[in-house]
């Protein structure tokens, strides 16, 4: 089952559950319409891959609105948003942990022989399709920067 049939299928049961479903459905709903604007804008059907790039976008623009929102102290704005990422996240692949993305890192700087922060861009292209989707690019390049700054 494709990741968009997954997500249809999960809509239908969230209308059924009526009030106990309501937030999911509300975010499987503008996943869905996310999905399919973007079919729109590139003329074709996508793939899973492209699915959870999407579903990717969608998280890390409720992450950035989080600390938007925790500057101005809207607790009730954060925790709705929390709650859409986790829903959202069912849909990833399992995010890395930080051990994770160092060792990664680790082994790509290795291999690559990156000595300095020049090397910043050939360290970032090879670890960018190894983390795509399973972690936030920021951190991945706050990790990289460290590991080549010191």
């Amino acid at each position: 089952m494709s990741l968009k049939d997954q997500l249809f299928e999960d809509m239908k049961n969230a209308m059924k559950a009526k009030e106990a479903g309501k937030l999911r459905l509300s975010v499987i709903r503008m996943a869905r319409a996310a999905i399919k604007n973007a079919e729109i804008d590139k003329r074709q059907e996508f793939e899973d891959a492209q699915v959870v790039e999407i579903l990717a976008r969608e998280v890390k623009m409720r992450r950035d609105a989080i600390i938007e929102f925790t500057k101005v102290d809207r607790a009730d704005q954060v925790k709705k948003l929390e709650e859409e990422i986790s829903v959202l996240l069912t849909y990833l692949p399992r995010q890395l942990t930080e051990e994770e993305i160092r060792q990664l890192t680790k082994e790509t700087i290795q291999a690559l022989g990156a000595q300095s922060l020049k090397d910043l861009g050939k360290v970032m292209g090879a670890m960018t399709p190894k983390t795509k989707g399973r972690a936030d690019g920021k951190v991945v390049n706050q990790i990289v920067r460290e590991f080549l700054g010191s």
